[in-house]
């Protein structure tokens, strides 16, 4: 066979790199393409995001679903803004191979300045010391020009030594030392900033304390589970005093918000269903001077006992659901006083809601195809009209809002009662429809309850958020280990969830507390709970630093 020439070998060489050329042309802008379609996904993303805030701070809560969805949206807008940036950045590389395809760029919004809060180091890279062009070492500064980039430096853990210096008396023999300094924990193993953190990553980030564990052996800290469960019962013991204080707060309201969710309870051969309850204290809405708090218990069961004696001194308004168990607290010969009853429109409007919500409908019963009920339709239209009169008037002192609600609010709920009536005549007693009627009228006072009194909401609102929490780290933490630890994490959500409706930040909180509660007389306590506190002090821990 005879070898292929020089001129023939030339020839496929030039063949191939037009092929290889062509190919990595193909590919590069098949990589454009693709970094162009997830462009366009993440864009329509975000503004589906977007839409659906503004439709809920322009409208409020427009469904009962609104919020979940707000979190689906933002998921997927993560993942498509993800997506988009990794193809971007292949396409790059794409189009680096070629000289005839540009590489897509993605079109970003003006970049926001770093926060001045945070410190600068300057890394200056050295200039030139002679003239590219002509080597003249007369150079002359002009200006300097600077990129800010955004980094963290991983944990660091230190050891804290407390050295306390003996000496001895030549004249009399005495030896003297100061005493030792106050720890939160018995032999003083942790610091309060450390103990701070291990209690708001448990009880407010819902990381159990065995996968705090395992996160802190990963950093080279070993620290044995029973040590940790030691130092975060130590703490609540020392902790208690500001819980109570919190409790009488809140007990001395005029009016508290109140409702439970569920949470597992560890069991010998499965997991029970405990109850965390919660009281909360917010007079805010009406314009009221007391600072806002949070009151939490656990219980075992649902028992309208445990309601009797969480609020066995309480004698205001609650706002509530209408679970049955309440109803002991609002008989006339309940001592010291009756409590006033106030229910909630929101979940009045849920029940209408459900009926004229396709979505709902779909998800509960997917085989059924979805009926949308008008009569839902224009009760939820009615109550929403009361809850736009509601939002005008938040804020806004009791006296004000209660002359706005007799001037607007009384002609609609007025009128809303004698449709409710008319449409219910129309309805069988096992119609969907006529049960959420029902569930109004059967307790019409307690629902217009607010019409008398500009001190009452329209929902419950308030303890469901103190709630949300919970409802959201049930699934991190999985179960309470026993009934003693779900009352130790009613405790401590108490103080965690107080120190958040004060906008104060709970872990600074807890370890400027943790440091200074032992030097602080008893009748200064005060001074330490979230609406009174002004910032970390100087302790230990930060001489040291």
């Amino acid at each position: 066979m005879e070898a292929p020439s020089p001129s023939d070998i030339l020839q496929l060489r030039q063949t191939l790199a037009e092929t290889q050329a062509r190919a990595d042309r193909a590919e590069a802008e098949a990589a454009n393409t693709r970094a162009i379609n997830a462009d366009l996904v993440a864009r329509n993303a975000l503004l589906t995001l977007q839409i659906e805030k503004m439709k809920r701070e322009r409208f409020g809560q427009r469904s009962e679903r609104s919020q979940r969805l707000i979190d689906q949206l933002e998921l997927s807008f993560e993942e498509a803004e993800a997506a988009a940036a990794e193809d971007e950045r292949l396409a790059a590389i794409a189009a680096a191979r070629t000289t005839s395809v540009t590489a897509f760029v993605r079109a970003r919004p003006s970049r926001q300045p770093l926060p001045e809060h945070l410190p600068r180091t300057r890394v200056v890279i050295a200039g030139p010391t002679c003239c590219p062009g002509c080597g003249s070492d007369r150079l002359s500064k002009l200006g300097e020009d600077i990129t800010e980039t955004l980094e963290v430096i991983p944990r660091q853990w230190k050891v804290i030594q407390t050295v306390r210096e003996r000496f001895a008396c030549r004249a009399c023999e005495r030896v003297t030392q100061p005493p030792a300094p106050f720890h939160v924990t018995p032999r003083g193993l942790f610091g309060p900033s450390l103990l701070a953190m291990i209690l708001f990553e448990k009880f407010g980030q819902h990381q159990p304390l065995n996968r705090q564990r395992d996160r802190y052996a990963h950093e080279g800290v070993e620290i044995s589970l029973s040590t940790l469960a030691d130092q975060v019962g130590a703490c609540a013991a020392v902790l208690k005093p500001l819980y109570l204080l919190i409790e009488a707060h809140v007990l001395a309201a005029a009016r508290l918000h109140g409702d439970d969710t569920t949470v597992p309870v560890l069991a010998k051969v499965k997991t029970d269903t405990g109850r965390i309850w919660t009281y909360v204290r917010d007079d805010r809405p009406f314009g009221g001077p007391a600072p806002p708090a949070a009151l939490f218990h656990y219980s075992r069961d649902r028992r309208g006992a445990h309601t009797v004696a969480h609020l066995a001194n309480f004698t205001g308004i609650l706002q509530a659901d209408a679970y049955a168990g309440y109803n002991e607290l609002f008989k006339p010969g309940r001592t010291p006083a009756p409590i006033t009853r106030a229910l909630c429109w929101a979940h009045a409007r849920r029940k209408f809601f459900e009926h004229a919500d396709l979505a709902s409908q779909l998800k509960r019963k997917p085989e059924l195809a979805p009926v949308i009920s008008p009569m839902a339709l224009e009760a939820v239209a009615r109550i929403d009209r009361i809850f736009d009169i509601e939002r005008a008037i938040a804020g806004r002192p009791a006296a004000e809002r209660l002359a706005i609600r007799q001037e607007l609010a009384v002609p609609l709920v007025k009128a809303f009662e004698r449709w409710l009536h008319g449409e219910r005549a129309t309805l069988s007693r096992h119609v969907p429809m006529a049960k959420a009627i029902d569930y109004m009228l059967k307790d019409w006072p307690a629902f217009t309850r607010f019409l008398d009194d500009g001190r009452i909401c329209l929902t419950n609102n308030a303890a469901e958020r103190a709630l949300r929490g919970i409802a959201l780290g049930r699934k991190s933490w999985l179960f309470a280990g026993s009934d003693r630890g779900g009352q130790r994490a009613a405790f401590m959500y108490s103080l965690i969830v107080t120190a958040k409706l004060n906008g104060v930040d709970p872990q600074a909180w807890l370890g400027d507390v943790l440091a200074r509660i032992a030097d602080i007389p008893q009748h200064r306590l005060g001074e330490l709970l979230p609406w009174n506190w002004t910032g970390q002090q100087d302790h230990s821990l930060q001489a040291a630093a």
